[in-house]
């Protein structure tokens, strides 16, 4: 990592277990500002993640409920209490990765954000966050907006509208160990669990590889 990127900011959006690329950004920045001011946007990695199943990449969305009023801030997204979408997002991710080097060793830790009701997307996603970046030894300071940036202030780099599920990623990401790999190829920037249950404390390894500019 390079003295500027460590003495950078990033903006990123909330996001449900987010890819690779958003924790190499994360990991090699000397600060990080989660946008929740923003208006809430469908399709996207807010409520949306992608893992790899026997079949191919698999997306789990989280159920939202319609915002009262034409626009709606991140914050202010509720999780949308039908379909018993906790349960069925842990049996896609137990059925994707139960046989994974690492999915036991961290099992335990994730299971409980899938028995826990939240009632806003931010804290869920905020939640599963910290557990990620405790696992994997992440220390960069987070904080979170008050209000939408409509223009990052200099020091500061925007990834907010850079990784989107609609759109591939700018950045490359090292082929390492997949379950499916050999049935499938390798799967570029799928959720960091992907990583995390195949790679276990080797995550920040590939982290550290994916370019993103430092």
């Amino acid at each position: 990592m390079s003295g500027e990127m460590a003495q950078q900011t990033v903006l990123l959006t909330s996001c449900y277990l987010a890819p690779l690329s958003y924790y190499a950004l994360l990991m090699k920045a000397g600060r990080a500002v989660i946008e929740t001011g923003d208006n809430y946007q469908k399709q996207s990695y807010r409520n949306r993640c992608h893992i790899a199943g026997a079949n191919g990449m698999i997306s789990l969305s989280i159920p939202v409920e319609k915002p009262t009023r034409e626009s709606a801030s991140m914050r202010d997204v509720r999780i949308a209490d039908h379909g018993n979408w906790q349960h069925l997002h842990w049996n896609a991710i137990l059925s994707a990765y139960r046989s994974s080097p690492f999915f036991e060793y961290y099992e335990d830790e994730f299971r409980p954000c899938y028995e826990k009701r939240f009632s806003f997307l931010h804290d869920f996603n905020e939640e599963l966050r910290q557990l990620i970046c405790r696992l994997m030894d992440m220390e960069t300071a987070v904080t979170f907006t008050d209000h939408y940036i409509a223009g990052p202030p200099p020091g500061t780099s925007d990834f907010r509208e850079l990784i989107h599920p609609k759109r591939r990623s700018p950045f490359h990401t090292p082929p390492y160990y997949q379950v499916f790999a050999g049935k499938l190829g390798f799967i570029p920037d799928l959720s960091i669990i992907d990583l995390l249950f195949n790679m276990g404390n080797e995550s920040r390894l590939i982290l550290r590889k994916i370019d993103t500019g430092s």
